[in-house]
């Protein structure tokens, strides 16, 4: 599939169709080719969530609720001087 600049701002449902499919979608910019998009395939066929980086933090305490660790980040911080 070929799809412009135009195509990818106001029909990109469409292509992302077209991926989904398996095709590869050429992207033109006033007729010239600018890149290619391909469907996502891992090379062993593994899903994407068994990679090593899903769970890295699974065993840190700190960790154990991600909305308060977050919380916390998100704090201001205190200038007591």
């Amino acid at each position: 599939m070929k799809a412009t600049v135009l195509d990818l701002r106001y029909r990109m449902k469409d292509v992302l169709r077209a991926i989904e499919r398996g095709e590869s979608v050429t992207v033109l910019h006033r007729g010239a080719v600018k890149a290619r998009i391909s469907p996502f395939t891992k090379p062993d066929g593994a899903k994407p969530s068994s990679d090593k980086v899903f769970g890295m933090w699974r065993d840190r305490k700190d960790v154990s609720d991600p909305a308060e660790y977050v919380r916390e980040l998100r704090k201001p911080r205190r200038h007591d001087v």
